[in-house]
């Protein structure tokens, strides 16, 4: 790959490539408190630190794991939501020389177990909510050392003595037997006059990062990220954005969860390059977030669209002047065209979407924050990194401009492969090169473009159908507020196309006006067969929709030997509404579509009769839960 047709859209004078000095994480933080230690590093309700305090503090907290036995290598397990305790958590666990494992609170039994057994962490840093799920485990999980925080531990006073009354008062207050040794209260480990702070031997080598997948498309694993593949991030990122601390200070949203990579690197590391202040959001309610926004005046918004539209969606947005906020980074799913726009025109703020994946720190393209971007696409690859596209069947074959196959990408943000896990590691990382698992095509110009993860292509009828293609047109009508589709086991066909839909607040939609505005954007054959309506759709933390989840729920169905949906007789179907098939139903599957990745029988298949998930009425139900 010699020719980089994106690097004549790369913003202003952003190299296509550059080298990168590799250094410890931690220096980034120590530059911080040097250049700029009175400035802000947090914001936290009525609690301020700068970032000289966030510097010492994350030095007590090494010295004190250190103490404790913490050897360089050594895993710790921060699971804690956003509050200060985890910023300075991250930065104290780097200092002692330990690999960070970020884990989600929300996780249950299975999945801690899975997590914990596999990267096997000496501490594990958490909060009192979380000790009644995590005590009937602690045989199980293997850990040597609980630190346990409180909520009261990230505020200032009067509130850090106000908040622990109250929570005994409602009942609220967890009960957690410390030992001193086994179980540590999170203010033990700040009273050591003791500082340390260590860089490792090889930042190439050195892991700084176990985080672990989603787990969305199967079971989690840990990609090994080491301080160099996190600094090229770094490094990458600030190409885009441009600025520095010198001259660009900025106040960041910290909505997106810390334990998640997207948040991590955005709403965390980012602001300590720019030794600019974090507001660190624990729980994600849209009126609280305008408030903060209404009093902290936040320029920096690293977000996902279910966190914009949200916001949006709001009946008092108008009262709320979002105009502060200059720069948006949206990811973990694609951001409605229109969406997108109206966000824009709020906020006035310049506005980026990129693609990533925790195996790639994440981010590996984006579009130009200050070039052309180009609606549908996901941009450019970054600075310093390569991608292509190859074919589906080998995985070898480059492929030209306009044609589908998978999105393979390398650069300096690569991880070192799965923890644990040689075979996956194999099979994702083949001669330098990390199959994504995504199925995207790329223009002349370079642009890339997202058309599915290849695991939810379904076959209909002997044709590839990508289920985002069906996502979007039914964001499109305008009583939908999101819809997802997908490939769902059928008892006679084998697969068939399912549409989940939640209607906006207040708005009916039938199954007969859904699937008349299907027929018209799209070929027979992709037209879903069943359609449910939903209040909500299952969501990952970061706003991505769980299309695992609900496959799930229709496989546990299938064997409950209950269907799905209740397929009406066809000609009751379509005496309700559903348009019965035509003579050019036929033309249609044959459309020149890029979507045709592979050859289609001659003729198309006949069509299902499409049929409501709720009931014979096409009517959504109004207890219908996800």
């Amino acid at each position: 790959m010699n020719a980089v047709p994106w690097q004549a859209h790369f913003d202003g004078d952003a190299p296509a490539s550059f080298d990168i000095v590799p250094q410890s994480l931690q220096g980034y933080l120590d530059r911080a408190a040097e250049n700029f230690g009175n400035r802000k590093a947090i914001i936290f309700q009525n609690m301020t630190m700068t970032y000289r305090q966030l510097k010492d503090k994350a030095e007590a907290v090494a010295a004190s794991l250190r103490d404790r036995g913490l050897k360089t290598g050594d895993r710790v397990a921060i699971m804690l939501p956003n509050l200060p305790q985890t910023v300075i958590a991250f930065w104290g666990a780097l200092k002692a020389g330990g690999v960070v494992v970020m884990t989600n609170p929300l996780y249950m039994e299975k999945e801690l177990t899975h997590h914990f057994t596999d990267a096997k962490p000496k501490f594990l840093i958490t909060l009192d909510l979380f000790w009644n799920k995590l005590a009937p485990l602690r045989d199980k999980l293997g850990i040597e050392t609980y630190v346990v925080s409180r909520l009261a531990d990230g505020l200032a006073f009067p509130l850090n003595i106000l908040q622990p009354i109250q929570a005994k008062r409602q009942g609220d207050a967890p009960k957690v037997e410390y030992d001193g040794a086994s179980v540590v209260p999170w203010k033990n480990l700040l009273k050591t006059r003791k500082r340390y702070s260590e860089t490792p031997s090889d930042p190439k080598t050195s892991l700084a990062l176990l985080q672990y997948t989603g787990g969305t498309t199967g079971f989690s694993k840990g990609a090994m990220l080491t301080h160099f593949n996190l600094q090229a991030q770094i490094q990458q990122l600030l190409s885009i954005i441009r600025g520095d601390a010198a001259s660009t200070p900025h106040i960041f949203v910290g909505v997106m969860p810390f334990f998640h990579v997207y948040g991590l690197m955005g709403s965390l590391m980012l602001p300590t390059i720019y030794a600019s202040p974090t507001i660190p959001v624990p729980r994600y309610v849209p009126r609280d977030l305008l408030e903060m926004i209404k009093k902290h005046r936040p320029t920096f918004f690293v977000g996902a669209p279910a966190i914009y539209i949200s916001l949006m969606q709001q009946k008092n947005i108008a009262e709320y002047d979002l105009t502060c906020i200059q720069l948006c980074i949206s990811g973990s799913s694609p951001f409605p065209l229109n969406s997108m726009r109206r966000f824009q025109n709020m906020t006035k703020a310049k506005i980026t979407e990129g693609f990533g994946l925790t195996e790639a720190s994440p981010v590996v393209i984006a579009n130009p924050l200050h070039g052309r971007q180009k609606d549908g696409s996901i941009g450019v690859p970054i600075t310093g990194t390569e991608a292509c596209i190859v074919d589906l069947e080998t995985g070898t074959n480059i492929l030209p401009p306009n044609q589908i196959g998978e999105l393979i990408v390398r650069g300096p943000q690569v991880m070192l492969g799965y923890w644990n896990h040689p075979e996956e590691t194999a099979a994702a990382i083949r001669n330098g090169w990390l199959y994504t698992g995504d199925i995207a095509y790329h223009d002349e110009d370079g642009y890339f473009y997202i058309v599915d993860r290849k695991k939810d292509m379904a076959i209909i009828g002997g044709y590839n159908v990508f289920p985002s293609e069906i996502d979007e047109v039914l964001h499109e009508y305008p009583k939908v507020q999101e819809a997802v589709a997908l490939s769902v086991p059928h008892r006679s066909k084998g697969e068939t196309l399912k549409a989940y839909v939640v209607p906006k607040p207040g708005e009916k939609i039938t199954v007969a006006e859904l699937v008349a505005h299907c027929r018209q954007k799209l070929a027979s054959y992709k037209v879903p067969r069943m359609f449910e309506f939903r209040d909500e759709l299952p969501k990952s933390m970061v706003g991505k929709v769980l299309r695992r989840a609900l496959r799930d729920e229709e496989t546990r169905k299938q064997s409950e030997d209950k269907e799905g949906g209740t397929e009406a007789p066809e000609a009751k179907t379509r005496a309700g509404g559903v348009p019965s098939p035509d003579a050019d139903d036929a033309a249609h599957a044959s459309d020149a579509t890029p979507n045709a990745v592979t050859g289609g029988p001659a003729a198309d298949p006949a069509p299902e009769s499409p049929t409501s998930a709720e009931s014979a009425s096409d009517a959504p139900r109004d207890d219908a839960k996800a």
